[in-house]
Order: structure tokens, then sequence, then C-alpha cells
């Protein structure tokens, strides 16, 4: 069923049609703020990284669509009040059809084509229960249909380079990937990792089942020592042991974690690029510094690339 929503807006681009094109795209992630200082540290993060003209920025979704209506404030502001292409995520839990319909009409009011559509985590515990809305969808792949059946959008999803903690195995996750592309995604931008091996196996076992989808790695500098005992929660995968070693011989020193943070993020960054990625897409946790200094790292030329 169409919304009766209108076409994409010219000069609106599609984020799908950039990720295809011939040169990586560069893009940042950001959060809605849940309070007044968060807010301003966001749109300072966001002031500070448009001066490098990423290809597009993303806003997330709260857990349990806990962040609705910032998610879409915030994108609406960003569309309107920045020279960004912004890019809302949607995600299915708790919400009805219908609020998932008034949601796409109103990202498209503010003429906002570009969507990254995934089921979401249950509010509280992001391993809890799922449990499907009564009115809702039930799947990534149903989303996506969702939001193509409404108008001309974009959609991207998301990839697992290790898998989903939902998934039993590799095997069904490259199926239900698979099965989110031919719902009709345009792209996919991958869970944060911190092995490049991780990301060209999941590439690998994509091509291998014939699917063409581009898959943007996501990407985000260890800066402290708490992001480490945080990303089986934040990744589904335990951090690679070798890296964990390098990092725990300087615990203490905050200044040298954040350095050997920079220094292996801009190094993996590096690597995918010669690989051949179609972007990079960098988790910013509302902060700009960080991503800013593996920016700076990258060669001159892959960064004109994406200016």
């Amino acid at each position: 069923m169409s919304l009766g929503l209108p076409s994409r807006l010219p000069g609106t681009p599609s984020i799908g049609a950039l990720i295809r094109g011939e040169t990586p795209t560069f893009s940042f992630e950001f959060f809605p703020p849940k309070t007044a200082e968060g807010e301003r540290l966001l749109w300072q993060a966001i002031r500070e990284l448009e001066s490098l003209r990423p290809s597009f920025v993303s806003i997330t979704y709260g857990a349990g669509g806990t962040t609705r209506d910032t998610t879409v404030a915030v994108t609406e502001r960003v569309a309107t009040e920045t020279t960004l292409l912004p890019m809302a995520h949607l995600t299915a839990v708790n919400h009805s059809v219908a609020e998932l319909r008034n949601v796409i009409g109103r990202l498209a009011g503010a003429g906002i084509r570009n969507v990254l559509a995934v089921r979401g985590d249950p509010p509280g515990d992001p391993m809890g229960e799922w449990v499907q809305h009564p009115e809702g969808v039930l799947y990534a792949e149903d989303l996506v249909r969702l939001v193509r059946e409404a108008g001309d959008f974009s959609v991207g999803v998301a990839a697992f380079p290790y898998k989903h903690p939902r998934s039993a195995d590799v095997e069904s996750d490259t199926r239900n990937f698979v099965r989110k592309c031919r719902a009709g995604a345009d792209f996919a931008i991958t869970q944060m990792f911190f092995d490049a091996d991780e990301y060209l196996r999941l590439r690998d076992r994509v091509a291998a089942v014939g699917c063409d989808t581009p898959i943007v790695p996501g990407v985000m500098p260890v800066t402290r020592m708490a992001t480490i005992e945080r990303s089986g929660q934040l990744t589904g995968a335990p951090f690679p042991p070798a890296l964990l070693r390098r990092f725990e011989a300087l615990a203490g020193d905050d200044e040298a974690v954040r350095k050997l943070g920079i220094e292996v993020c801009s190094e993996m960054c590096a690597r995918l690029l010669d690989e051949g990625v179609p972007g990079i897409h960098f988790i910013t946790l509302n902060r700009s510094t960080a991503t800013r200094e593996v920016w700076q790292q990258l060669a001159p030329s892959q960064v004109a690339a994406a200016a």
C-alpha cells in the first residue's frame, strides 16, 4: 500500500546511489540526545564534522523506539539547518504498522528520503526476548518492504560481521541478510567491529550466495577501556584477543589507550579502503575529536575522494 508520497525531491541524493558510486563514501552516525547538555554536545559535533563534508550522516533510534520523536526531530533539523544529507534510522520495536507509516510520512514531509531499516532491540535489555507488536512487523525485511511501499526511498539495512547475536550460526545469519536485501534494500551498514578480517569474511560469504548489495563498514575508535568492556554487548562479538592484549598493556594510561585506539582504527580503515570497500561509516557517539583524528590519518587521496 502506498502512502501517496511524492517522488524523491529534486536535489535529494539517494544514499544507495552514492554508495554504489566510483569513490568511497565517508559518513558519520549520531544518536538522539536525552538531556540539554547532550543536545549541546550533539550539535557541537555535527557543526564540527560538517566541515569535513561527509557523504551523509545518520541518526539512530533508541532501543524499543524510545527516541522516535527525537530521532525524527534531529533528522528534520539536520535536513533543514545544515548542508548535510541525513538518513533516519527506523526500528520496528513497540510500533504498529500505522505508527511506522506515520513516522515515514513525517520524514518524507521534511524531504528525507533515506532510511536505515532495522528491527531493533527490546527496551531495557538488548538481549531480552523480542516481542512483536500485535499490529506491527516481525522482521527487518518486513520493515524494508513497508518503507519501500510508502514512497521513493533509498533503504539501508544492518549487517553483522560476526553474526547477529540472535542468529543460530553464520549460515542462517547470511540467509537472513540476503532476505533483507531482496526485500528492497539498496545498501547495508555493519555493526561496529575491530578486526578488518571479520568484515572481509562477511563480504565474501554474502557474495558467495549471489548477493551484490554493497556493505559499508561501521567503525569506531576505542578511546577508553570501557569501550572494550562493552564491546560484546555493542557488537555481539568478542573483542579480538590479540588486540585486547595491546590495550590491556596500557590500562591505567588513558591517553595511551586513546592514542592506540586512533592508530588501530586508522590502520583498519586504510586497509579496508585498500580492499575496495564502498565507504566508511564512523560511529561518533556524538563526539567529533576522535573521528576527525582518524579521518586526518587516512591517505590524502582517500579523504579527497569523499570531499
